[in-house]
């Protein structure tokens, strides 16, 4: 258990084992019936405190102290920084336990790359090699940036993306993009900048990794299985970067891994990357994060310690993991700061303007800051005219078509269908009304059209006026998906009682210009087929 200031304290002493001896009450030398021996519950009984007894003695062969596992030394002014939740306490355990959380947490989770052209120190080191090499440093721009909430009160982890190019304030260098943060303050200014930006919501501790230990740690657990949604093809000889991933399910390790999340040259740039962060990141709590894993945690540490930089103790590091591996995939919440891009009109470089009416909300919702937290003189993003423009997507167009209007492609096929009633949708909260003012955009993971438009169909009948279909889902999914994008999981499940089936779970991966996305799945194919050969029954 970490000390209430925060600083290093002195090593654990291990607890001594059972004293053997009369219990209270017991007299010495008077005998006992014989009673027959369970062996079988022995036997189980042992097997099973070998197992714990085993993971647990790993941890402790680790480390027994609660000395964080800084690579960086804090100033007493920049540790507080990360003790504003509580008395500095995150985890408690025992000697044949593994350590539980407390309390929740709120964890700063700062990707980092760095190479050598970042640094003046390894001007000549580039000149050598011939091109830009990656270099074991956490004192660049943050690349990802995280806020992971475990919350053993409710069994839930959220995680919040905020994009590395969102426009923020960074205190003591102004108006700046949030990635700067790092490089010109370290973990506590990055902390500073993103509590601020998140209406004051506390930062209990922080992680630091780089891209070497991402690949080494994917490795050193056994790879994670990810759909990769389309080809990606990238060269650069600059940094030695080759990214090739083929369209499909697939087997990642490390470095296909780190292809999979450097990869950004689509149409959705930098957005389209804190997409795939969060597919990665939930393949692994779901896949690599296990209860069996736990005993492979030693090993991983020791590969990984020299390539993170963190003020959580083993013991705190431990807790955090053995909270991840029992966590159900539909309390894993994934949202993203919510916004736009900037003009060119706006600001000569690209920014992520932040939604701060949508993210007050999130805050609200998933990071348990009080609604009274707002922050003064904060608006809504410049250019917000989403609500009363047709939502972009198959051909970029954004007409508002009424009920019975179909919309085709270019091989006459049915595509899409937009219903929408602006009176109902302007100016209202989805969070906070009903079917009218969400909008849906639904794909089709089927390949079949009947699908989609018993989907339409469906949705339009239970009243919702703001439906737009996308291009179809390239992953055939077994079950339909329900994604509240934005955080709105009343209006998920809503959607979800609508259809009458489907699995609700809040990512960043769906339509970011609607709030809900339904991907249908082969459940739904089944459905619509029965409806029709239920309707073709009766006009015969």
């Amino acid at each position: 258990m970490g000390n209430p200031s925060g600083r290093p304290g002195p090593k654990r002493e291990l607890r001594s084992g059972l004293k053997s001896g009369p219990k209270p009450g017991q007299k010495r030398g008077v005998p006992r019936k014989k009673q027959r021996v369970p062996w079988m519950a022995i036997t189980i009984a042992l097997a099973a405190a070998s197992l714990i007894s085993g993971t647990a003695g790993a941890l402790l062969a680790v480390s027994l102290s609660s000395t964080p596992l800084l690579q960086s030394k804090l100033t007493a002014q920049e540790a507080a920084i990360f003790n504003q939740n509580g008395d500095g306490s995150i985890a408690s355990g025992s000697n044949l336990s593994l350590p539980q959380l407390n309390r929740p947490v709120n964890i700063l989770l700062l990707g980092t790359k760095v190479l050598t052209s970042d640094l003046d120190s390894e001007a000549e080191t580039s000149k050598e090699l011939g091109y830009h090499a990656m270099v074991n440093s956490f004192e660049g721009l943050s690349d990802a940036i995280l806020l992971l909430r475990f919350d053993p009160r409710q069994q839930k982890l959220s995680l919040l993306s905020i994009p590395r190019d969102t426009r923020t304030n960074v205190p003591g260098f102004g108006e700046a993009k949030i990635n700067e943060a790092n490089l010109e303050g370290g973990p506590a200014l990055a902390a500073q900048t993103v509590s601020d930006l998140l209406n004051g919501v506390g930062i209990d501790r922080y992680v630091r990794v780089n891209v070497q230990a991402i690949e080494k740690l994917i490795d050193a657990l056994g790879g994670v299985e990810v759909y990769v949604p389309h080809d990606m093809k990238y060269q650069d000889d600059s940094q030695h970067l080759y990214i090739n991933l083929k369209q499909g399910q697939q087997h990642l390790d490390g470095d296909k891994a780190m292809q999979f999340l450097r990869f950004r040259y689509d149409d959705k740039g930098d957005i389209g990357r804190v997409q795939r962060q969060q597919m990665l990141m939930r393949a692994f709590i779901e896949q690599a994060l296990t209860p069996t894993s736990m005993t492979r945690l030693p090993k991983v540490l020791k590969i990984v310690r020299s390539h993170i930089d963190t003020n959580l103790s083993v013991e705190e590091l431990f807790a955090l993991v053995n909270f991840a591996s029992r966590t159900q995939r539909s309390d894993v919440q994934m949202l993203m700061v919510p916004g736009s891009f900037s003009s060119p009109e706006e600001y000569q470089a690209s920014f992520w303007l932040p939604d701060y009416e949508k993210l007050e909300q999130i805050t609200t919702q998933y990071l348990g800051v009080s609604s009274l937290a707002r922050r003064p003189n904060r608006q809504t993003y410049a250019g917000d005219t989403s609500l009363d423009e047709g939502l972009e997507g198959v051909g970029g167009d954004s007409r508002n078509y009424e009920t019975s209007d179909y919309r085709a492609d270019e091989d006459g096929l049915q595509v899409g269908r937009s219903r929408r009633n602006t009176d109902d949708a302007a100016g209202s909260d989805p969070m906070e009304y009903g079917p009218a003012a969400l909008r849906i955009s639904i794909q089709n993971s089927t390949g079949e059209s009947i699908a989609l438009s018993t989907a339409l169909d469906q949705l339009s009948e239970e009243g919702y006026r703001s439906l737009f279909a996308q291009e179809d889902w390239s992953e055939v999914l077994p079950v339909t998906r329900i994604v509240a994008q934005k955080g709105d999981l009343e209006g998920a499940k809503a959607v979800r009682r609508s259809l009458g089936m489907g699995e609700v779970v809040v990512e960043s991966v769906g339509d970011l210009d609607s709030d809900v996305t339904v991907l249908l799945g082969r459940d739904w194919l089944s459905e619509a087929n029965r409806r029709s050969t239920s309707r073709d029954s009766l006009a015969e």
